[in-house]
């Protein structure tokens, strides 16, 4: 029996990538400079965390189009609104906490009120750093869903990060994106036909058993529980919400109606409280849809520190156990699925 892998503190911030997965390191960075190689109304700022949100990979390719304006995220919000009324296409990051807890009335008042072409690019989302509850945003989509003309992406690896760099360009008006930094996964490469589109959510694999829509780092898992799941007869589908608000409610009510007796789980790297779960569960009760509903995602607490793998097993989004969450509700003999 060989010995556990011992996990060492860097673990507490690695990527989240299994080991063998192909991934490409710095995706939003690199995207982003092939974008401002087209258009030059694009600059970055950042609030002293250019290289830990790879904003630094910009800073490198295009010094006079970044500015580093020192841990000042409420400024940092105000001086990108400011770029934007002059015309710039300003891409601003820090973390996510920072952006959502500090720096919130300056982004409604100043950018979301005055519809500004302001792109919101946060790193650390929910549980991706073991570094505590002052470093993981586990409630930040909840605290900006209520926040008119804010658009809000929930990225699921490299392929998604980079192809919704251009589409944030392409997009007139302000968006808050979940940051996915580092050693990216590269997961969406499986699926040749797969395209980020703002709005939309897509379905990936398709599956009569059970309906798991997912967005973030949580549609990598729903693939891995998927393919799992299969090979032990269950098939498992999977629908990939990466645009949080606005939600594409006509595709989820379409995939939920086409086999209306399977369970539908969703999967999000946030608190249960407020994300995309609640979202999707009112639509279906607004447009009367019945079915079993189940969340999969962070408790309502302020989480522990530790080891990323550790943490993930620990609070139910690991694919590990998201495989034995599905497992309690879906089976390959019909009869004992419960009915709830």
């Amino acid at each position: 029996m060989s010995a556990k892998k011992k996990l060492k503190t860097s673990a507490m911030i690695a990527s989240i990538a299994d080991e063998g997965t192909p991934t490409t390191s710095a995706p939003f960075g690199h995207a982003l400079v092939k974008a401002a190689e087209k258009n030059p109304k694009i600059v970055g700022m950042t609030a002293d965390l250019g290289k830990y949100t790879d904003l630094h990979i910009f800073a490198q390719a295009y010094p006079d189009r970044y500015y580093q304006m020192g841990m000042a995220e409420q400024l940092l919000m105000m001086a990108g609104a400011g770029m934007a009324r002059e015309g710039f296409i300003p891409f601003v990051t820090t973390y996510s906490v920072f952006a959502s807890r500090r720096a919130y009335d300056f982004i409604c008042l100043a950018i979301a009120e005055e519809k500004l072409n302001v792109k919101i690019i946060s790193a650390l989302p929910g549980l991706t750093t073991g570094y505590g509850p002052s470093h993981q945003a586990t409630e930040d989509v909840a605290i900006f869903r209520g926040m008119p003309n804010l658009t809000i992406i929930d990225p699921c690896d490299a392929v998604d990060i980079e192809q919704s760099v251009q589409a944030m360009v392409d997009f007139d008006g302000p968006v808050y994106l979940r940051l996915l930094r580092g050693k990216v996964p590269r997961v969406l490469d499986r699926f040749p036909d797969y395209r980020f589109e703002i709005g939309k959510a897509k379905r990936l694999i398709d599956g009569k058993d059970a309906l798991i829509i997912s967005s973030g780092l949580m549609t990598t898992r729903a693939i891995e529980a998927s393919d799992q799941m299969k090979e032990n007869g269950v098939e498992v589908g999977v629908m990939h919400c990466a645009t949080i608000k606005p939600l594409d409610n006509e595709a989820i009510l379409e995939e939920v109606r086409r086999h209306p007796d399977r369970p539908v789980f969703v999967a999000e790297n946030h608190s249960v409280v407020g994300g995309l779960g609640e979202s999707i569960a009112s639509l279906l009760m607004r447009e009367g849809v019945s079915v079993t509903f189940r969340q999969i995602g962070l408790p309502d607490e302020f989480l522990g520190a530790g080891a990323l793998p550790t943490l993930h097993d620990l609070y139910g989004i690991s694919t590990k156990e998201v495989v034995k969450t599905l497992e309690q509700y879906v089976s390959s003999d019909e009869d004992i699925m419960p009915t709830i």
